[in-house]
């Protein structure tokens, strides 16, 4: 017993710079306050403090700032926020509209990336978000099973987690994220132990998402598990592939999983043009009323926080006032449709062609400098390929849900961490980070020598 636990005690591993990463991640296990209004909540304010914690670092020992290719990758997108900030309806919102926005797409990820020293620090964040959709998923499926969920179809089932109502899509993200990463480290190369912990929690973690009657987040991680599967390699892929496949059937068939209302969602995915329901029409009627205010403010939209104010004056008479909430503890609430539920649109109509090139341009750097880096892993037989599975699974979910939703609520900050990893693998030597060594502070520049590590 003393020697298995000798690794785990030692003091580079317990005393991990990522472990206030872990910290944020483990404040989105807490239950939230049922009369909150689904804004920022405790992961948000201590993901404030990481960004400072980590300049404190780099002032203290004297440490490079971000690498040349990352500070450009990381800062594209603050071009299109500053101009769009300049044209919003009014300061705070143009304020309020930059900050969150540096938070999730620039702040945090540079200070995940920053934090992260190796590989090993790369996979306990990626068990992190395995084990918070783990516990989400948990409470999740005990909401289905007693009745004490979201309301939907004006019964008390939807598996909402611990973010309630307000933030109906936050469990459904985490659980998504969570099953990618699982994913990714089952199809690596580490211990046969690890990668089979790793399946079954890809495996267990299917019932929640599938309770979570979230239609986005099953395309996304759908989507992002075949490509796993491909840049896992052939024969792989095709082992997992079948295992999938049979849980699959022992879930709907053998444990009745699939109940009538859980197949009237899924065949709903087909049926958006010929019997949409309320839910898709008012997706359909803001995506309409976004397109329309870009075309009108084509190059730099409307302004940061600009679409609620647009909204009526574009939207069709099929847009309803809002969207219908409780239950899991909330009382009934009317919550009102503030943003298109696409991400891309968001920042189209908002920031226009320039915010939206931005970021288009951020994404695809990180995504072909990931995918590059996996195949090179994976060609190399390095250990590092499961590292890059989950680099590569966890931009592409997110890019695939952005066209079905948006950032908002607590569970956001799940998405600066997830670019966090994405920045480091991509953009950190190959996916091995190499820590910066102190700079030297020259008193006599003409006395100095430069040197290379």
């Amino acid at each position: 017993m003393t020697l298995a636990l000798t690794p785990l005690m030692r003091r580079d591993t317990v005393l991990t710079p990522v472990l206030p990463v872990v910290a944020v991640l483990a404040l989105l296990a807490l239950p939230l306050d049922p009369s909150s209004e689904g804004g920022p909540g405790p992961a948000d304010a201590v993901s404030g403090l990481l960004v400072l914690l980590c300049a404190i670092r780099l002032v203290r020992d004297r440490r490079r700032p971000l690498p040349r290719t990352a500070a450009v990758v990381l800062g594209l997108p603050v071009l299109g926020l500053v101009v769009a900030a300049l044209g919003a309806y009014s300061p705070e919102a143009g304020i309020g509209g930059m900050g969150r926005y540096l938070q999730i797409f620039v702040l945090v990820p540079a200070a995940v990336l920053l934090l992260i020293r190796g590989r090993g620090d790369f996979r306990l964040l990626a068990w992190s978000f395995v084990g918070l959709a783990g516990w989400q998923g948990a409470v999740g499926v005990h909401q289905y099973v007693t009745r004490t969920g979201a309301s939907f179809q004006g019964e008390q089932i939807r598996a909402v987690g611990t973010f309630g109502p307000q933030d109906v899509m936050g469990m459904a993200t985490v659980v998504g994220i969570g099953l990618v990463c699982a994913f990714a480290l089952a199809l690596g190369q580490t211990s046969v132990r690890q990668r089979g912990v790793a399946l079954a929690c890809a495996l267990a973690l299917l019932l929640p998402l599938a309770l979570s009657f979230s239609r986005g987040a099953w395309i996304a991680t759908a989507v992002t598990c075949a490509v796993q599967l491909v840049l896992a390699g052939l024969r792989r892929a095709l082992k997992v592939a079948a295992v999938v496949a049979a849980a699959g059937v022992v879930l709907v068939g053998g444990l009745s999983v699939g109940t009538a209302v859980l197949e009237e969602r899924i065949d709903s995915i087909t049926q958006v043009t010929d019997a949409p329901d309320q839910s898709v029409v008012d997706r359909y009627a803001m995506w309409a009323a976004a397109t329309d205010i870009w075309r009108e403010h084509p190059l730099t939209g409307v302004g940061l926080k600009g679409f609620p104010e647009y909204r009526d004056a574009y939207a069709s008479p099929a847009l309803s006032s809002g969207s219908d909430t409780e239950g899991a503890g909330a009382a009934y609430r009317r919550q009102p449709l503030l943003s298109p539920h696409s991400m891309y649109l968001l920042v189209l109509s908002e920031q226009g062609l320039l915010g939206l090139m931005a970021f288009a341009g951020s994404w695809l750097a990180l995504l072909v400098c990931g995918l590059r880096a996996t195949v090179r892993a994976r060609a190399s037989g390095r250990r590092g390929l499961d590292c890059g599975l989950v680099a590569c699974g966890l931009l592409i979910w997110q890019l695939t849900d952005f066209v079905y939703a948006d950032i908002g609520g607590p569970s956001t900050v799940l998405t600066a961490v997830s670019f966090g990893l994405v920045t480091w693998w991509a953009l950190a030597g190959n996916g091995e980070a190499q820590a910066a060594p102190p700079v030297p502070v020259l008193r006599n520049a003409r006395k100095s020598v430069a040197r290379c590590p």
